[in-house]
């Protein structure tokens, strides 16, 4: 099975070849590299050509933001006739026998995608290793294991309800199912839309813990805590959850408190609280007139 592993860069040119390096490492031996260049302006291009010269480069004349680099990616991936597509954030890096446990998990036809253990790069630490989802509530807390050591390698693979789009092996069949990303999202909570979908139409998501990812979180955002993470997460995260699941207008109210109430505390405890709390309030406004896109905090 050939794999297309693809990754979104915009002026991170060291993060995405300190990847790339990792990529080149992987012992899978049907693996080629997608980085998918969303109109930066700090020689990513020239920089992986130099170092990595048989990846491929799309460079977009526009940032397209995470999703639309995503699609831009998986269409790149589909024509040249990739049976798999591994999505992996550029600042992540992959242990080499990373590729083979998301193939093998995703032989099934009623698996949509498989996602890789990701431990916080510094920590060893799990960062993501499934996560539960109920859109009935405004804010999702931490992935399942967060914090804790990681699992074995030979855990088996096991369902997860919703997938991480920072490290996840999608099947072209999955996507011909499913479709790409949502990039009216831009970023984040597109991963959570997506598996929402492939979840509809009876596609089923896995996590393989054999498969290791070491993940610099939201360092090509600024950080989790930062304005930005901070106002696309809790904008996507209410405009999907509301989207699958309609409350009626006290049931919202309480979601829509609740996510502003946890991206709020989030907010005055990172470094620039102020600006923090001014992305807290335009987020949620743009969730409630649903103006996505990107957006220039």
């Amino acid at each position: 099975m050939t794999v297309s592993a693809v990754v979104i860069s915009w002026n991170a040119r060291g993060l995405t070849l300190r990847c790339l390096d990792s990529l080149a490492r992987a012992t899978y031996p049907q693996l080629d590299v997608i980085v998918v260049d969303n109109h930066s302006h700090d020689e990513t291009a020239a920089a992986v050509a130099e170092r990595h010269p048989t990846v491929e480069v799309l460079l977009l004349d526009t940032n397209r933001g995470f999703a639309g680099g995503v699609n831009a990616g998986l269409e790149r991936a589909r024509a040249t006739g990739a049976d798999h597509v591994f999505l992996l954030n550029n600042d992540a890096t992959i242990d080499p026998d990373a590729i083979e446990p998301l193939v093998a998990a995703a032989a099934d036809a009623s698996v949509g995608a498989v996602c890789s253990q990701i431990l916080h790069e510094s920590a060893e630490t799990i960062w993501y290793a499934g996560a539960t989802y109920d859109p009935r509530r405004g804010h999702q807390g931490r992935h399942s294991g967060y914090g804790k050591p990681p699992l074995p390698k030979d855990t088996p693979p096991y369902p997860t309800d919703r997938a991480c789009g920072g490290a996840m092996l999608v099947s072209r069949a999955a996507l011909d199912r499913v479709g790409g990303l949502d990039e009216a999202l831009f970023a984040y909570a597109e991963d959570v839309d997506w598996s929402l979908r492939a979840r509809a139409v009876g596609l089923e998501l896995l996590v393989a813990p054999g498969s290791v990812v070491r993940h610099r979180v939201s360092a090509s955002s600024g950080g989790a805590s930062s304005p930005g993470s901070v106002y696309y997460a809790l904008r996507n995260g209410l405009v999907v959850a509301e989207r699958a699941a309609p409350l009626g207008r006290l049931g919202t109210a309480r979601r829509r408190a609740e996510a502003v109430s946890a991206f709020g505390v989030q907010a005055l405890l990172s470094e620039a609280p102020l600006r923090g709390v001014r992305a807290v309030l335009a987020g949620f406004m743009d969730a409630h007139r649903r103006r996505l896109g990107q957006r220039e905090l």
